[in-house]
């Protein structure tokens, strides 16, 4: 990646922006950051985007998160990871913690079904639009596309998604180089993260296990916000007894209907748990490690492109990584695309993201408005 030639002020408003609008999970996140740093502000090309992205899913963490870290180091250095990370995940957070103060004060939650209802046809729309630039320069072929194709089949017959990276990534890598391994002894490998656990018995709260436990999480996760839940109910629920099952189930709610990453579902736990301080130390905790496996291997990621091995392994994780964000998508849009005006809304967003190239943040806002209207006026 070339040097770092921005500033931390620019780094800082542009993420903290999102964080305060990046609804829909990280696939939208992700999108609304390729318009931003791609296609707006030319920090990178589409081919160095998707590098980012393929080396995100290689490492545990929650991805668009990791994604704001990378694009903060190559603007701006050490400082801008720092800054990028935080900007995107803070807002998030205080939001979090809002919902978390009139969950344990009242009870309930926020109702934000009319808004969420104009919201979601427009993230379909960023999505989409986000798919289609990137798989025009992620598919290099037949292989990759296929690859991709498979994904998407395999996904919805139940498998595994960090199998599904990993397989795909390395048949295209065996295959792009079949005739290095027909004339040479292969005598390196890259080395894939495992995943493990480790237990902490006991049941009594203390605000140093809740934050080991979310520290484990942050170090060893992958996947969607589905792997997530069933982390959260083996370690809160089956092993301490701190959180009931409806409590979880508030807490996913939430990580999924407020802004920025679903991995504030920490902050809500962490607030419900032990206050202020169990909200802060969950955070840290599940957060922590992204900082630390960006700050490693984003240096390598040149490297990785330039070998042989490696470049095809990441050419065929990003397809990979494309095929699971369309079956996402294809999800997401079967959920929210309920009725004429969810579908009109998703079809003038597209419109006006590929044809006019208009700011994502204001469709979204958009798209929350006509919800409220809707919702007032009928």
């Amino acid at each position: 990646m070339s040097k770092p030639e921005g500033t931390l002020s620019e780094v800082a408003k542009l993420f903290l922006r999102l964080g305060f609008t990046a609804f829909g999970g990280p696939a939208a996140h992700i999108s609304m950051m390729h318009d931003e740093v791609v296609k707006r502000r030319n920090w990178l090309n589409d081919q160095q985007f998707l590098d980012l992205i393929g080396a995100s899913n290689l490492i545990p963490g929650p991805n668009s998160t990791e994604m704001a870290i990378h694009l903060g180091y190559l603007r701006a250095g050490w400082r801008g990871l720092i800054t990028a990370g935080v900007c995107f995940i803070s807002p998030a957070m205080l939001i979090v913690m809002a919902c978390a103060w009139l969950y344990v004060e009242y009870g309930t939650l926020p109702q934000a079904e009319s808004i969420l209802y104009g919201i979601k046809p427009v993230v379909i729309a960023v999505v989409a639009q986000a798919l289609w630039n990137l798989g025009r320069k992620a598919f290099r072929g037949v292989l990759t596309g296929g690859v991709a194709v498979a994904v998407v089949v395999a996904y919805f017959f139940g498998f595994n998604e960090i199998a599904l990276l990993a397989i795909g990534g390395l048949i295209v890598m065996l295959v792009v180089n079949r005739n290095r391994i027909l004339g040479n002894t292969l005598n390196s490998f890259l080395p894939l993260p495992l995943l493990g656990t480790a237990a902490i018995s006991g049941s009594a709260f203390s605000l140093a296990t809740l934050f080991w436990k979310f520290l484990k999480i942050g170090s060893v996760l992958y996947g969607s916000g589905y792997v997530l839940l069933a982390f959260l109910r083996a370690d809160f629920i089956e092993r301490l007894g701190w959180l009931t099952d409806q409590q979880l189930i508030d807490a996913i709610a939430i990580g999924q209907v407020t802004p920025g990453p679903v991995f504030t579902t920490a902050t809500f736990i962490g607030y419900t748990l032990g206050g202020t301080p169990g909200a802060l130390l969950a955070t840290l905790g599940i957060f922590l490690p992204s900082f630390v496996f960006v700050a490693i291997s984003n240096p390598l990621i040149p490297r990785m492109r330039k070998s042989p091995w490696v470049g095809s392994l990441l050419d065929g994780v990003n397809a990979c990584s494309l095929g699971l964000m369309a079956a996402v998508t294809w999800q997401l849009g079967r959920a929210s695309l309920i009725d004429v005006t969810t579908i009109v809304l998703a079809v003038v967003s597209l419109i006006a993201l590929l044809r006019f190239r208009v700011n994502s943040v204001w469709l979204i806002a958009g798209g929350a408005a006509v919800g409220l209207a809707k919702a007032y006026l009928i």
